[in-house]
């Protein structure tokens, strides 16, 4: 995976941009029926359309060189960053939430939902990502065919793939660390395999003081949508204490 460089006055929307319009993968073969999601690339107009979203979000939310914390899910989903390039941002909330308009297709991800009932609880968009950046361990999506349809797959599903994908996500950590963030506490979203692969990564490499597990935003809406009130306090909590 190349995910280009950095220069040191560079703003945080810089680096970001910039890691995002040269992300490709070109590491080690994925297994067979598994590809990979690059909002960036591939359809030059959809992917011209990607670029300019994350131009405008960025610009808006992280042009500054002050530094963030890091929350780190598992890898874009389809519905989400795979249509806006912005982590648990869909369409929709690009342009309720972060009122932002652009031509792309509407659709509705129960992850984003969660995410932005969070962010406004927080103090709404400017608030939130004045502290914290969100990224993915693997930051390019994952796609299977199941059912002659294109569904969503984690890089943790299958041994095969984590063993594939295993020196770019290390990579990608680095990366992130290279932009500025803390390196005290880095967030994780899932309390499940996610975690337990990330803390083992760190565990090994000392990127960061600690990781923070917190419950998926899509494990909260498809399990928990009851407690739902509980999940973001518990977030609140654990972006307050640092």
């Amino acid at each position: 995976m190349t995910i280009g460089y950095y220069i040191c006055d560079m703003t945080f929307a810089q680096k970001i941009i910039n890691f995002n319009e040269h992300l490709t993968y070109t590491g080690l073969a994925l297994p067979p029926g598994i590809g990979i999601m690059n909002p960036f690339a591939g359809d030059m107009s959809q992917a011209e359309t990607v670029r300019a979203i994350g131009r405008a979000f960025y610009q808006k939310y992280y042009n500054d060189e002050e530094r963030r914390h890091l929350i780190l899910g598992i890898n874009p989903g389809r519905f989400g960053a795979g249509l806006t390039g912005i982590p648990f941002t869909d369409p929709k909330r690009l342009r309720t939430e972060c009122d932002l308009h652009f031509n792309i297709p509407d659709a509705h991800e129960p992850s984003s939902v969660f995410i932005y009932e969070m962010i406004n609880a927080f103090g709404g968009p400017e608030a939130f990502y004045k502290k914290i950046h969100i990224n993915s361990a693997f930051p390019l999506g994952f796609v299977q065919m199941k059912n002659g349809k294109e569904v969503n797959y984690n890089y943790y599903d299958s041994k095969a793939l984590i063993d594939a994908v295993r020196p770019a996500i290390i990579e990608n950590i680095q990366k992130q660390i290279a932009m500025g963030v803390y390196t005290d506490v880095c967030f994780c979203f899932g309390t499940g395999k996610n975690y337990e692969f990330l803390n083992k990564l760190n565990q090994q490499y000392n990127f960061f003081g600690k990781m923070v597990p917190l419950e998926h935003p899509r494990f909260i809406m498809q399990y928990k949508s009851k407690s739902k009130q509980k999940y973001i306090d518990k977030y609140l909590e654990a972006f307050h204490s640092v």
